[in-house]
């Protein structure tokens, strides 16, 4: 089998020497993302103030501060779900959760943001290297210049920056779950890694439906029985405490937020605001759910089968955060790989010298970042008790009235165009270009594929 080829199962052959691909050696390929990061960097200091009062990148941590408040609880044998475990924030995660949280009650606060933090930014890199390897790239310098470029500027995204903010942890769901799912189908353990992330948050087991459509029959089999030990684990250390969670507060949305909030970017946020209700109409959102769900999630098995992982797994992250019944912003992390896919098409374009096509396609990840960028709406006088007040997201800010079927909920346009694209790319169009084999020094120089893409998976 050609190194980057797919074994039978239909997985990445990630886990051996490959020769695949470099980066084109044309200076300004390299120029010009260094030089957009550093923008990038100057304007994470400066757009919103970074010592802002709040709103300074470090300066909130709140989601950080109740995940180390969940693992004292159950450090110090304290009840987790009765009661808000910091002030008036409930702790929402499973009890799993608080046993992998626990190296945050064994130190400082601001040790805690410290190595949360840079960790993040860690497993930022570590999701746009294994985006770039398992679109066919070889990891080398030049790649390296450009995946630290990227994360750079993928700080600037709203999921992103806020996560930062928060103290979040969906980067690093992201980062298991990709970790798990682009290594080799024929993995034993493949499906432990959605079996933990779903353990600590329930949303990433939507991964298994990915699992299934794509007949991964053995890791569906292991991320269930992942799953199901980080419950017995959970059960193990706090028992009454994990019967209070999967039988009550498991099926409680509202604790998570009020569902018209303009940050709920899910679907059933998006009819809350339509039909501007706090309780949307349950058929009307299970219908959309279906809906979304299938056209997610078949463009994300269409991707597979077509060899492009990456974008697949983008398509199958942001569908579980549309149906889910609360999405904040920074939960779709998930346009991280699904900008290194834009990128890679604009590659491809230009390392075959077809430079009105790489200058077309440029307008791919300019959009996504436009969609997502840190839009900011400053109020002096403040707002929700807070003085100043910044607004972060283009869902935060007041738009035109002829933009707001865009601007109030983006990112499920986002999610709807990048899946309708892909079916008719690769359905519509019969483009087979994707993660590619071995090949020769410079992107666009196929070994396995005259068309510039694998075959299609069967």
């Amino acid at each position: 089998m050609a190194a980057g080829a797919t074994s039978s199962d239909g997985g990445e052959m990630m886990g051996r020497e490959v020769t695949g691909r470099t980066l084109p050696r044309h200076p300004a390929l390299y120029a010009i993302p260094v030089a957009l990061a550093a923008v990038a960097l100057y304007l994470q200091y400066a757009y919103i103030p970074f010592r802002a009062h709040v709103f300074g990148l470090f300066q909130n941590q709140a989601d950080l501060r109740v995940y180390r408040a969940g693992a004292q609880h159950l450090l110090h044998g304290q009840p987790i779900y009765d009661r808000p475990v910091l002030g008036h924030f409930d702790y929402t995660y499973t009890p799993f959760s608080t046993v992998v949280m626990q190296p945050l009650a064994w130190v400082s606060k601001d040790v805690a943001v410290a190595a949360w933090s840079a960790l993040v930014v860690v497993a930022l890199f570590y999701v746009v290297i294994a985006s770039f390897r398992a679109l066919g790239y070889r990891l080398d310098a030049r790649l390296v210049v450009v995946a630290t470029s990227l994360v750079a500027i993928a700080l600037l995204l709203e999921p992103v920056r806020t996560t930062i903010w928060y103290g979040q942890i969906n980067v690093f769901l992201m980062a298991i779950v990709m970790w798990d799912l682009l290594r080799p189908s024929g993995s034993r353990l493949r499906g432990v890694g959605v079996g933990i992330a779903a353990g600590i948050k329930l949303t990433p087991a939507f991964f298994v439906f990915f699992l299934a459509l794509t007949r991964s029959w053995r890791a569906v089999a292991v991320a269930a029985a992942t799953g199901v030990a980080t419950v017995v684990v959970g059960v193990v250390f706090i028992p009454k405490q994990s019967w209070m969670f999967w039988t009550d507060k498991v099926f409680d949305s509202q604790r998570v937020g009020d569902v018209r909030n303009p940050a709920n970017q899910s679907l059933r946020g998006a009819i809350a605001h339509v039909f501007e209700t706090r309780e949307p109409n349950t058929v009307v959102w299970l219908l959309a759910v279906v809906v979304v769900a299938a056209l997610g999630l078949g463009a994300a098995m269409v991707a597979h089968r077509h060899g492009n992982d990456v974008l697949a797994l983008s398509l199958t992250g942001m569908t579980t955060t549309a149906v889910s019944p609360f999405s904040w912003g920074h939960h779709w992390v998930w346009f991280v790989p699904l900008l290194v896919v834009t990128v890679d098409l604009v590659l491809q374009a230009w390392t075959r010298e077809a430079y009105v096509r790489a200058a077309a396609l440029t307008a791919l990840p300019v959009a996504l970042v436009l969609s997502t960028f840190v839009w900011k709406f400053f109020l002096p006088d403040g707002a929700m008790g807070l003085r100043p007040f910044y607004g972060i997201g283009l869902f935060m800010n007041p738009v035109p009235e002829w933009f707001r079927w865009f601007g109030a909920q983006p990112y499920l346009w986002v999610l709807l165009v990048t899946a309708s694209a892909t079916l008719g790319t690769y359905l519509v169009g019969g483009r087979r270009v994707a993660t590619r084999g071995a090949t020769d020094d410079v992107v666009g120089e196929p070994v396995d594929s005259a068309v510039g893409g694998r075959s299609p998976r069967r």
